[in-house]
Order: C-alpha cells, then structure tokens, then sequence
C-alpha cells in the first residue's frame, strides 16, 4: 500500500534546515501523508535557509503515539536545540520502540544516538526503518522514507531481540 492518510510527525524548531523540510514535507503531502510541523513551542519557526514556518502542534500536545512515522531535520542550530528537550528524546524513543519509520536528516543522526536508537538490528542487519542521509540528498531520501513508511510499522526491531 501507499501513504495516504498516513501521519507524519517533523520536528522543528529555529535553526533546522528549512529547505530539507520544505522538500520531505511536499513530497509526503504529494503522497497523500498528513505532514504534522512539531516545535517545543507554537508559532513561526525561523530556519537557517528557507522562509519561516508555523509550528502545528508542540512537544507537549502531541504524543509520539499519534503519529505513523517521525522526520528530524538538519541544521546544527535547531539539532541542538531539540537535543535540549527531553521531550524529543522520548518521542524518538517512543516512535522507534512502537516500530515506525524515522528519517534522520544530516546532523540529526545524533539526536537518535541520543535516544539510543540503532541503525541496525540486534542481528546486525540494517533496520529497514531507521533510514539517513544528507539534508543535500532529502528528495531521495524521502523517497526512500515514502517506501518504509508504506509498511506501517517494522516489527522486526522486536523479532530480532529475541535471542533464539
């Protein structure tokens, strides 16, 4: 199946890499996602390329379980301030522990170390949802996002902690 109707959480603040998030976000509402812009706060989020942008929802009115995948931006400025949020290291920690698809662009591959969150498996296999890239390369990488979101959830993170 597709993506549509599928809810789709990015989490902003001011600092992000505008223009990598203007590009996942057109292309998950081309694909029929619901595209949710979570900040710490409401109101205009300012990045450091790009115009601004409105804040949807906050960290603490929109719960991670509310959501069928998860985007982190780039953008060193706003990386470090979501990474200031313990907010954000659960949402994180409650989207990969509920098996969904996350994108982490560029630098914020160390927000899901943060969290504690592997790119691999317990069998060393990569995770088919944990997908990485540059915020350079987003229109590939949201293609590729397009493709894992599509299978809801990866219920191989649990199957593959299970020591035989």
């Amino acid at each position: 199946g597709g993506i549509r109707t599928r809810s789709v959480a990015i989490l902003v603040a001011d600092g992000v890499e505008g223009d990598s998030i203007a590009a996942a976000s057109g292309a998950l509402r081309a694909a029929g996602a619901t595209v949710h812009l979570i900040a710490p706060r409401l109101g205009t989020v300012t990045p450091t390329h790009g115009d601004p942008f409105e804040a949807t929802g906050t960290l603490e009115n929109s719960a991670p379980v509310l959501f069928d995948g998860l985007v982190l931006p780039d953008g060193a400025a706003g990386v470090k301030a979501l990474g200031r949020h313990v907010e954000v290291m659960d949402f994180i920690a409650n989207q990969y522990r509920h098996g969904k698809t996350i994108l982490a662009l560029g630098g914020s591959k160390a927000l899901l170390d943060r969290a504690g969150v592997a790119a691999t498996l317990a069998n060393g296999d990569p995770d088919p949802g944990i997908l990485m890239d540059s915020a350079a390369k987003a229109e590939r990488a949201v293609a590729g996002y397009i493709t894992a979101l599509a299978r809801h959830r990866h219920p191989e993170r649990e199957a593959g902690a299970i020591a035989p």
